[in-house]
Formats: structure tokens, C-alpha cells, sequence
């Protein structure tokens, strides 16, 4: 590991990959001859991080909400502050003794396979245009084993139109087209559809609040994840669609990060 040039943790989650062994192992075997083909691997892993390959797409998942999702260049990578979007959406629905969840925009499935996980008796349905995001998302599901229904098209016009919710959420794509991050860090190697809407950043999260009123059941909730300097704005445009009880939810940073309200 010290040959490889990365920090000590990046370059033991590549061995434990490339040797496909734990940690303990790893540890109780330190002398071991690492076979030279395995060896090999190793170190082009390592390249490929040097040059900023996120590590997700280097060992081919990601840990969220403790459970392990399969990640390709197809999908977003979940990451620490959209746990926010399953917990709140948990506590929506914490009284609901079956509730029905719409996850818009699903991804790898993060977000609908943790609510139909940790909410078994939950009816969940999950859309996205993208149709190689789906098949990611439907493989992670079956590993997971969770029960959801599968829709593709772009938001709502996935549905049929009888489709009534208790709870929408959705990570949408929410960054303005010209933003600089965009070609920083992580965010260089993920599906630009995925990250921005082509403009203001604002776009798709209206067409999901403008939305939402002819797909929730009467006191339904509608939460959205976004961006750190948006919640103001996707405030006034849930008070604008007759939403109440609107409200902003921070992350582990402090950032208002997720923001919904009930019809």
C-alpha cells in the first residue's frame, strides 16, 4: 500500500476489492505474497484513483443507509446527505400502517430499496428516465430484497394516472447548468442528466412540486433534496402549489438541505 501512492484507507479498500478478502483477513495475513497478476490490478486501481476515478466506481459500490448499492457510470453515487431525504420521509409515514411511497428519479435505488427496506409493509414505487439506471437500481433491489414497483419515463408520465401517494420524495437533478462544480471532484464521472437540469437548477424540481398535487392522497407529503443555497426558493414554490407545513430539513453539515410540505 505505501507503493501506491493514495491515502491508507483509499488504498486498502482497493486490496480488500482486488484480493476480495475483509479487512481482518487482510490484516492477519500482511506477509502474505500478493500474486502477481492480483498485484497488477492493485496498482492499476490505484492509477485509475490517482487520475480521480471515484473509489465507487473503482470497487463498484457504496455503503448507504448500512446497506451496499451496486454504482456504474449509469447512476448517481449516494452519498451521506440524502440519508436525510430516507429519514425524514420515514418520519412522514411512521403512523401510515401501509403506506404508498413514490421515489421520482430513483437512480440506483437508494433512496425507494432503504424506504422499502426499513418499511416493509410500505408499497413503493420508483421511476427514472434512464433506462440503464433502472436495471442498476432493479439489480440493487434484488440483492437487497426489496419489493418495488418498477416505472420508466420522466417523472409523473412514468405513472399511469391513477397513481395516488403519501409521500413523495426525490432527488432530482438540481444543479445549475453553469455551475463550476460540475467539473470538480466525483461529479465529472456521473451522468450529467443525473446531476443538472440544463439550466437554472430549478426545472425539474418544478415540474415535480407543479406535479405532485394530482399524485398525493389528501394529506400527503412531498420532499425534495437539494441544493445548499435552493431551500428558500423550492419553499416558495411548494407554498405557491398550496403546499402547508412547508419546512426545510438540515443535513450533518448544518445545510437546509431537503425541504417539503403537505397538501
Amino acid at each position: 500500500m505505501q507503493m501506491c501512492g493514495l491515502p491508507r484507507l483509499e488504498a486498502r479498500m482497493l486490496l480488500e476489492h482486488v484480493l476480495d478478502k475483509p479487512r481482518a483477513w487482510l490484516l492477519a495475513h500482511d506477509t502474505d505474497v500478493v500474486a502477481p497478476e492480483l498485484a497488477a490490478k492493485f496498482l492499476t486501481l490505484c492509477a485509475e484513483r490517482r487520475r480521480g476515478t471515484p473509489m465507487a466506481h473503482l470497487i463498484g459500490y457504496r455503503e448507504f443507509m448500512a446497506y451496499r448499492f451496486m454504482v456504474t457510470q449509469d447512476v448517481l453515487i449516494p452519498r451521506p446527505e440524502t440519508e436525510l431525504l430516507v429519514e425524514v420521509g420515514l418520519e412522514v409515514v411512521r403512523n401510515h400502517p401501509a403506506p404508498a411511497i413514490l421515489d421520482l428519479g430513483t437512480g440506483s435505488g437508494a433512496v425507494a430499496i432503504s424506504l422499502a427496506l426499513l418499511r416493509p409493509e410500505a408499497f413503493v414505487v420508483a421511476t427514472d428516465l434512464s433506462v440503464p439506471a433502472l436495471s442498476v437500481a432493479q439489480q440493487n433491489a434484488q440483492a437487497l430484497g426489496a419489493k418495488i414497483q418498477w416505472w420508466q419515463g420522466s417523472w409523473y408520465e412514468a405513472l399511469p394516472p391513477e397513481g395516488r401517494f403519501d409521500l413523495i420524495v426525490s432527488n432530482p437533478p438540481y444543479i445549475a447548468s453553469d455551475d463550476h462544480h460540475l467539473k470538480l471532484g466525483d461529479l465529472r464521472f456521473e451522468p450529467l442528466s443525473a446531476l443538472t437540469d440544463g439550466a437554472d437548477g430549478l426545472m425539474a424540481i418544478r415540474a415535480i412540486i407543479h406535479g405532485a398535487t394530482a399524485h398525493l392522497n389528501s394529506g400527503g407529503q412531498l420532499w425534495i433534496e437539494h441544493g445548499y443555497d435552493q431551500s428558500e426558493r423550492v419553499q416558495d414554490l411548494l407554498r405557491d402549489q398550496g403546499f402547508s407545513g412547508v419546512r426545510s430539513m438540515q443535513d450533518l453539515a448544518g445545510i437546509a438541505r431537503v425541504t417539503g410540505g403537505a397538501l
